[in-house]
């Protein structure tokens, strides 16, 4: 299984562009994401990782994305690699978004609004579907 998720900063405005083949959307950009411990006398660590967001995932990701905000992505790891015009070889691994989500708390007013209120979110590819408390989950 390859599924990855990450709450960070994101360290610039997501970047546009399209492909030459079909001209699809692609947003890239990078996120500021907080190591889990902090060693004593030290200050906190960062990884700083690539995310790439395609179609209307992108599109949402560049309209509403801003240096500095707090998001959460969901998605998978990817590695490719490429050769250069003078033959070096080139090698990239970078998080294919498939869900991102708005993690900062709200603005207006106190800031402490519902989950619902707080979180705004779009996936790439998600049925919809409602649980109703009448429903008999297995958990």
């Amino acid at each position: 299984m390859n599924k990855v998720i990450l709450m960070g900063r994101l360290t610039r405005d997501p970047e546009v562009r399209y492909t030459q083949t079909n001209n699809t959307l692609v947003a890239s950009f990078s996120l500021a994401v907080n190591r889990r411990f902090v060693r004593q006398g030290e200050e906190r660590q960062a990884d700083f990782i690539n995310i790439v967001a395609w179609s209307k995932l992108g599109e949402f990701c560049s309209k509403y994305f801003k240096k500095g905000q707090q998001v959460g992505i969901i998605g998978r790891i990817q590695t490719r690699t490429w050769d250069d015009d003078q033959g070096q070889k080139h090698y990239v691994t970078e998080v294919v978004a498939e869900e991102a989500y708005f993690a900062d708390s709200k603005r207006d007013g106190d800031g402490a609004g519902s989950f619902e209120n707080t979180f705004g979110s779009v996936a790439q590819t998600s049925p919809e579907f409602e649980i109703s408390s009448n429903d008999d989950l297995p958990f």
